[in-house]
């Protein structure tokens, strides 16, 4: 069991998403290095101060690439700091060696945990351990100095560790919705091929039996079937890639654009408004599909977190090629309601998948707009630039 964790701890890749140095980092980076100069010029009993300021000055200009590089910034801050104390103890020096400012090396346990892979953490928290235990033995410091100082290396540390769980955590339920919406785009097509299937089925049947007697509704039979095998095989080309198996088909009939007029309401409170093109029928049934979700899911976000909202407006505009959707409430966003919903990543995903871009957000006049814009058919993957 212990093996175990320890091989899953030492295996564990590093955190995604590490941003790159940041504006106020280098902030700090002023603060730290003008500190330090402050402390050199105002104390006379630095031991080697020239090169502990330039210590202090070179590890404070790494820590905007903490995230970047943790490991190599621990072993720059806590290497120096050993290696300070060790010449220190083996020449007979008693006093406290380094600077006081250098106490921003706590910032580095943080951003070791937080980012760093298993490996990473494993052999900076050895070198910290170590850095800290030559330090205290050095100074033979009491039982309540190792215990403070205990508690002050491992509280950024396993703060470090719970910030890095949660948004792992975050991460995996976003995935989660995105598989489901992947689902539901299966359980679509598969529905979408068994319609046409049957009517390429019922037509080849239509067509041998008039074969004899009249060729030529036969050929006719023949153009449908091929009709309907194309655009069959191009909705499997198109969605192939977000299949899954072992998924239950869904035997309720499909939602598509026209169903969208279903969630239009005068009362109560807030009223829906529905505004729909005329040339219903020549929308592929996937994007209708999706088109209809997206409607469903912002009504249902606006009904539930726009306060004080007194209509909700849904629009279907044809574009030609594409087909845009906008559902927009004159309420007042709930904070950290709408903006923050795993709704909106299902219907963000779903967007992307079949070649379109949804945005979502508050507008400058007050309320919320939800604005997607989806091809007329499913785009193939490539020229989809999935």
């Amino acid at each position: 069991m212990i093996r175990a964790a320890i091989e899953s701890a030492w295996a564990e890749p590093r955190s995604p998403g590490a941003p790159p140095p940041l504006p106020r980092d280098w902030v700090l980076v002023g603060v730290f290095v003008t500190t330090a100069v402050v402390e050199v010029v105002l104390r006379d009993d630095v031991v080697w101060a020239p090169v502990a300021t330039a210590v202090t000055i070179a590890v404070a200009i790494s820590l905007p690439w903490r995230r970047l590089h943790p490991l190599a910034t621990v072993v720059l801050g806590f290497g120096s700091a050993l290696a300070m104390t060790a010449a220190a103890w083996a020449l007979g020096i008693d006093q406290e060696v380094g600077l006081n400012t250098t106490v921003f090396v706590l910032l580095l346990p943080y951003a070791l945990m937080r980012w760093g892979s298993g490996r990473q953490a494993v052999v900076g928290s050895g070198l910290i351990v170590v850095t800290a235990t030559l330090g205290l033995v050095r100074e033979s410091t009491g039982t309540g100095d190792v215990i403070g100082a205990a508690v002050v290396l491992l509280l950024p540390a396993v703060l470090g560790l719970a910030v890095r769980w949660r948004d792992h955590a975050h991460r995996r339920e976003l995935e989660q919705v995105k598989l489901e919406e992947r689902g539901q785009l299966a359980r679509e097509l598969h529905d979408i091929v068994a319609h046409h299937v049957s009517a390429i089925v019922i037509r080849a049947q239509a067509g041998r039996a008039v074969a004899a007697s009249d060729p030529d509704a036969a050929v006719d039979a023949l153009g449908v079937i091929e009709g309907e095998a194309a655009r069959t095989l191009a909705q499997m080309r198109a969605m192939v890639g977000v299949l899954r198996e072992g998924l239950p088909a869904d035997l309720a009939p499909q939602r598509g654009l026209g169903d969208i007029a279903g969630l239009a309401r005068a009362e109560p409170v807030p009223a829906i408004e529905v505004e729909l093109p005329t040339a219903v029928e020549t929308v592929s049934p996937t994007i209708g599909a999706a088109l209809f979700r997206i409607a469903q899911e912002s009504v249902t976000n606006a009904l539930r977190h726009a306060h004080g909202a007194t209509r909700v407006t849904v629009r279907v505009s044809d574009e030609g090629a594409d087909l845009r959707i906008q559902v927009r409430d004159d309420g007042a966003a709930e904070p950290g309601g709408l903006g923050s919903g795993y709704g909106l990543v299902g219907m963000n995903e779903r967007a992307t998948l079949l070649g379109g871009q949804l945005s979502a957000g508050p507008q400058p006049g007050g309320g919320w707009l939800v604005d997607a814009v989806l091809p007329r058919e499913v785009l193939p993957r490539d020229r989809a630039g999935a």
